[in-house]
């Protein structure tokens, strides 16, 4: 039986599949088409956690999210930092604030 993917994975699945007796084929994609397809496993991942909201499917978002930045030249330690500047200039999420109406003038 042959099932057809034609999904990002992570770099151990096909030596995961090998050792359980399957064979698969791959390709290595081009840097623009691996953006792509980041991109896509982005919209995957988060579709995954709104259907089960756990730890993994949280954790799965985050390597995807540094897989995402390091494919765009970004560090790791450049997205954490971004992160904390904008935390510490605008605050994080944890206050669980919804902003319902902003009135111009007096």
């Amino acid at each position: 039986m042959i099932k057809t993917y034609h999904k990002l994975v992570r770099d151990r699945i096909p030596e995961i599949i090998g050792s359980s007796g399957k064979s698969c084929i791959t390709e290595v994609l081009s840097d623009q088409e691996y953006l792509r397809m980041i991109d896509a496993k982005l919209d995957e991942e988060l579709a995954e956690y709104h259907a089960d909201p756990n730890i993994e499917e949280l954790a799965d978002l985050i390597e995807v999210i540094h897989a995402a930045a390091i494919a765009r030249g970004y560090s790791i330690e450049q997205l954490e930092q971004i992160r904390a500047e904008k935390a510490a200039e605008r605050g994080g999420f944890r206050k669980k604030i919804l902003l319902k109406e902003v009135h111009e003038g007096a």
